[in-house]
């Protein structure tokens, strides 16, 4: 009798840890492991990946429960990193197929593009394609933060931003000329109506584009009209890379900003930081992240 009730104590006692540790794998699988992935286009300038870097420390203060991770979106700048720098760097799917199988739950992708164009439609693309995957493969959450310009209270957020960073270069009749990358998708129109916002708000700051319109042609009109005193070049782009340097700034290409509007007569420099070099922009980002969660 008294071997049976040891049998049935030690049986109980079995049954019971198994319950515990069932209860614990439950609970340990319904933990919910939260990321966020920051997809930029990219730059192979070393010297100007602050403004992203920037962007990085500001989405991990701001959401300690998260990890964040980076991605770019241009294929061509990854393998330039990697061949003369040695550091390799995600595409976005990449990036995403690694937190999946890391154990990742619920993720935010927040675009860190100026407009939704090609680039920004293409990280949508993986986005959608990724929602759909049920089961072990899948997320339980995964959704898309959008690009800088988006809604109307960004771009007003976005002007006070340059009068905020850039006003001080208008002052004693001086005007500002931001450098845009320009695409031939139909958002390129973001650019003209981010102009009608400046011009709303009385600012003698002009946009135009490297690619599309509103071209440097464009840009001479409304400086014409301006008259400005002296002309400040600043690159509407997150950081200040390649375009900026060559195509807007390079005082020896005869084709570049800086070197057609000397012509033109204007005293013109230029100002070699991003949007993303200083505090502001990553600000908006944040806010972009918290609608894309849900936590807002």
């Amino acid at each position: 009798m008294r071997k049976n009730m040891v049998t049935v104590l030690l049986l109980g006692l079995a049954a019971v840890g198994l319950l515990a540790g069932a209860a614990a794998a439950s609970g340990k699988a319904g933990a919910e492991k939260q990321g966020i992935l920051l997809v930029a286009f990219g730059t192979s300038e070393p010297e100007a990946r602050g403004a992203i870097d920037r962007i990085v420390e500001t989405a991990r203060k701001t959401f300690p429960e998260a990890e964040v991770r980076l991605s770019y979106t241009s294929n061509i700048i990854r393998r330039k990193i990697l061949r003369e720098e040695g550091l390799e760097i995600d595409s976005p799917l990449i990036a995403l197929a690694k937190m999946q199988d890391e154990g990742f739950t619920s993720v935010t992708v927040q675009s860190l593009h100026i407009i939704a164009g090609e680039e920004f439609h293409q990280v949508a693309s993986v986005v959608r394609s990724l929602g759909t995957v049920r089961g072990k493969y899948g997320f339980s959450r995964i959704s898309l933060g959008a690009p800088l310009l988006s809604t109307l209270e960004d771009y007003r957020k976005t002007a006070e931003l340059l009068k905020t960073k850039y006003g001080s270069f208008a002052d004693d009749g001086g005007a500002v000329v931001f450098m845009g990358h320009g695409t031939h998708h139909g958002a390129n129109a973001a650019y003209s109506q981010m102009q009608m916002i400046l011009d709303e708000e009385g600012l003698p700051f002009v946009l135009g584009v490297v690619e599309g319109f509103p071209d440097m042609e464009g840009v001479k009109r409304r400086l014409a009209s301006l008259k400005p005193r002296k002309v400040t070049l600043v690159p509407f782009m997150v950081v200040a890379g390649d375009h900026a340097r060559n195509d807007m700034a390079d005082e020896d290409d005869p084709e570049s900003w800086i070197s057609v509007l000397r012509k033109e007569g204007y005293d013109v420099e230029a100002v070699l930081r991003g949007l993303g070099d200083g505090e502001g922009l990553a600000e908006l980002f944040a806010d972009h992240i918290r609608e894309a969660s849900g936590s807002r």
